[in-house]
């Protein structure tokens, strides 16, 4: 079936094992274990990026873009993650950093986390007007807008409307670079220096916006080992770059958006599992003491995405240090928030869960799942390559598979099969199977 998604998670069919690691993990069954092989089914799939975290063959793979890119641009601007700072170990300055990737070939940084001071300022301001449906559910993470979108579709209207910070980030430095410094728009390039892949898809199909002005994402992983070596011959910056404080350097790890609304009145949750929980309880209207809540995909925010380098907490405790020393805010978005940052295309409920459009067939469908899941063991095992028995259940009336996927099921069969040839075994007549008994043929000697 043709699709209209594009994903930044593929699959190597070649290296994968036909394992079930990654069916298990999947937060929206989206992946099946089907001749050994497994498939993405590119509907469901959010890009979260976890089965890439599970499988131990390597089997899933991130897209990102390479440096190349920057050939195509006269001038590139680097859009630096707030989770890139705590790769380093006993980093106690950011403008080296800043410095390593001027180092690289960019013309200018313009760090995320300045926007994210910003859309913290701008959020505030939009909490304290009082029109936003509470609690507001963060739309920094792609991940969780995605999932929202395709399995929550109700609480799609707590969803804060407002563009993620490194998309602010890119519109501010491209405007600068044409209006302060003269370049036309296609001559400059805004590069963004990601922890996840899930960004990459954030650029090709945005959400909230209806066209990204990002030319590139570049992953964490892929430009540390050349960052290493700039950052040695940086050691003395020659300029102050840095213009962030505490606030927008702890949107890089979970519970930062959150406390940099000066709040206690919010939720942080990081993990797609416990995000997965708390959107439940939202949809049960278990929280409607909260203002805010922010989700995260990845364990310990953005600095465990999957395009990171360091183990995620260890990288939260030094991002926590390089905040120490920096002033608690050093950016606002001003008295009037501008169109820029807010969504200029509203989110829309994707329904790739539904069984049919036609409610009435749809409901028919059902009936029919829960008719077949109840004939399996109802353990989950996975070795049918689907993440659960209900799963299955739905291939079957989807058409993708059939009742005797399920191993106990076939088991059952074959051993129903196996007694009805012993049966028959017994009724067969002597001279049928020989005339010493033996089954050989009459004509034997």
């Amino acid at each position: 079936m043709e699709t209209k998604f594009f994903h930044s998670v593929t699959l190597d069919k070649d290296a994968c094992k036909g394992c079930i690691n990654c069916i298990k993990r999947c937060p929206t069954e989206a992946i099946r274990v089907r001749g050994g092989k497994a498939k993405i089914l590119s509907d469901r799939c959010i890009d979260c990026g976890e089965c890439i975290r599970v499988c131990p063959h390597h089997a899933k793979k991130p897209i990102f873009d390479s440096m190349e890119m920057l050939d195509n641009y006269k001038y590139k601007i680097a859009l630096p993650a707030p989770a890139l700072y705590g790769q380093f170990n006993n980093l106690d300055d950011i403008d080296i950093v800043l410095g390593a990737l001027i180092k690289l070939g960019f013309d200018d940084v313009f760090e995320v986390a300045k926007a994210a001071e910003m859309v913290s300022d701008a959020t505030r301001k939009m909490l304290s007007e009082g029109h936003l449906e509470r609690p507001v559910i963060s739309s920094a993470c792609p991940v969780v807008t995605r999932l929202i979108r395709v399995r929550f579709p109700d609480l799609i209207s707590k969803v804060l409307p407002m563009l993620a910070p490194v998309e602010i980030a890119a519109r501010m430095a491209k405007k600068h670079a044409v209006e302060a410094l003269g370049y036309k728009p296609d001559e400059v390039g805004a590069f963004f220096i990601s922890p996840c892949p899930a960004k990459v898809t954030a650029v090709k199909m945005p959400l909230g916006t209806r066209k990204s002005v990002i030319d590139g994402v570049l992953a964490i992983s892929d430009l540390y080992p050349k960052l290493i070596l700039a950052m040695k011959d940086v050691a003395a910056s020659p300029k102050e770059m840095v213009s962030v404080g505490r606030m927008g350097v702890g949107w890089g790890s979970s519970g930062g958006e959150a406390y940099a609304l000066l709040n206690d009145r919010y939720l942080a949750a990081d993990g797609i599992e416990n995000v997965i929980k708390v959107l439940e309880d939202l949809e049960d209207q278990k929280y409607s003491d909260l203002d805010f809540v922010e989700l995260n995909a990845c364990s310990a925010g953005c600095v465990g995405g999957v395009l990171t380098v360091e183990n995620p907490y260890i990288a939260k405790a030094k991002l926590k240090r390089i905040r120490k020393y920096l002033p608690v805010s050093c950016n606002r978005i001003g008295d009037n928030i501008p169109a820029y940052v807010k969504f200029d295309t509203p989110l829309e409920y994707e329904p790739v869960m539904e069984l049919d459009p036609d409610v009435s067939v749809a409901m028919a469908k059902l009936s029919e799942l829960q008719k077949i899941a109840s004939t399996f063991q109802g353990i989950d095992c996975g070795a049918c390559g689907a993440p659960s028995c209900k799963a299955l259940a739905e291939d079957v009336v989807r058409g993708y598979a059939t009742p005797d996927d399920c191993i106990f099921r076939l088991k059952t069969h074959m051993r129903e099969i196996a007694s009805s040839l012993a049966q028959i075994e017994g009724h067969i007549p002597l001279s049928f199977k020989g005339g010493d008994g033996t089954g050989g043929s009459s004509n034997d000697i």
